[in-house]
């Protein structure tokens, strides 16, 4: 069997029905998320509240779960008389905190004008406080010689691993409970950590590698519950999260905007042909003219030279191995049977209330 027929034959797109590469350039319509019920963890500040921000503006009704009550409660005061609508909420939520964010997607639901949630953004994030550069933190043990001694500090995978997942597991079921003719967008917040290393980094860097994996795993099932999943990537930005010293490690090559990480997101939101796509959001460069025969420099860009936006890790399912296609294909056929199973019950109570009519 010649490559080229063996790779078509693992190519399962269609049956995850993921949609077709990203064009970055092409318009979208941000309007389509109007009367849009979304659920941002971690959204009283940094990407989160430019997130909200930029929804509510154009109609879509944002409630905000997060532990910066102050913060929160001060934005939601500030998209609803931005927008002049109530429908706009915060929710004091701990995302290492099973029952705290079961509280957040009931409130959110109850809270909805439509009675269920569109959309929801996995969001909330730390870094590492100790990073090794201080000869501290998880990769520079000490003391552990003792009788007892106590555990890393993993704060960082509580909130960015198992917050996440937390998220996304109630996620997909309050998204499939929604009304089936709504849009319903699972967005996972990744990082440019997502998939290259960094160095210092290590339970951060770890986390959003996981995350990448939660993504490129979950897209191949979440067509199941009608829920596209999509994923944005940013490199280094003007936020909280990094810090002044990220910010000096970074000179010369520019942060990443975070207008294009909301455009980058926006365009996922507000597009519902996208599905099982994730983008990379960099900075601005511009690639200086060097001399003859000479690769020229990078240097930091302008608004000129364009939005830094591409697709990371997309192809995974145009070839897969065995495994995932015979299971894909079980998971299109227990669907397929039980589309069959709920027609023929339809048809049984007709039948049953026909007859009753009739007696």
């Amino acid at each position: 069997m010649a490559l080229k027929d063996y790779l078509q034959q693992h190519n399962v797109v269609d049956m995850i029905k993921q949609s077709a590469p990203v064009d970055v350039s092409a318009p979208y319509n941000p309007d389509n998320v109007s009367g849009n019920t979304v659920v941002i963890t971690g959204g009283a500040s940094g990407f989160g509240a430019a997130f909200a921000r930029r929804w509510a503006s154009h109609g879509a009704n944002v409630i905000i779960g997060d532990i910066n009550d102050t913060g929160g409660q001060k934005l939601v005061a500030e998209l609803r008389a931005s927008t002049g609508s109530q429908d706009h909420h915060y929710q004091h939520c701990d995302v290492r905190d099973w029952q705290s964010q079961v509280s957040l997607f009931q409130a959110a639901a109850r809270l909805s004008v439509s009675g269920g949630i569109d959309a929801v953004v996995a969001n909330a994030g730390i870094r590492d406080m100790t990073p090794a550069a201080t000869g501290l933190g998880f990769e520079n043990p000490y003391g552990l010689d003792i009788e007892r001694p106590p555990p890393p500090e993993l704060k960082v995978l509580d909130v960015n691993l198992t917050g996440v997942m937390y998220t996304t597991h109630l996620a997909l079921f309050w998204l499939a409970w929604n009304d089936p003719a709504r849009d319903r967008h699972l967005l996972l917040l990744g990082s440019v950590a997502s998939f290259l290393p960094l160095s210092g980094q290590v339970l951060y860097g770890t986390s959003k590698h996981a995350v990448m994996g939660l993504f490129r795993t979950l897209r191949g099932s979440s067509w199941r519950q009608g829920v596209r999943i999509n994923m944005v990537c940013p490199y280094f930005a003007d936020t909280a999260i990094v810090p002044n010293s990220g910010h000096s490690l970074v000179a010369g090559c520019g942060l990443a905007a975070v207008p294009d990480v909301v455009d980058a997101a926006t365009r996922l939101m507000a597009d519902k042909s996208i599905v099982g796509r994730a983008l990379v959001i960099g900075p601005r460069l511009r690639i200086q003219e060097g001399r003859e025969g000479e690769v020229g420099l990078v240097a930091p860009g302008t608004a000129e030279d364009g939005k830094p936006i591409w697709e990371c890790y997309a192809h995974d399912y145009e070839s897969v191995e065995i495994f995932s296609k015979q299971y894909l294909r079980l998971l299109n056929t227990l669907v397929w049977m039980r589309g069959w199973a709920g027609w023929f019950k339809d048809m049984a109570r007709i039948w049953v209330w026909k007859k009753d009519r009739t007696a």
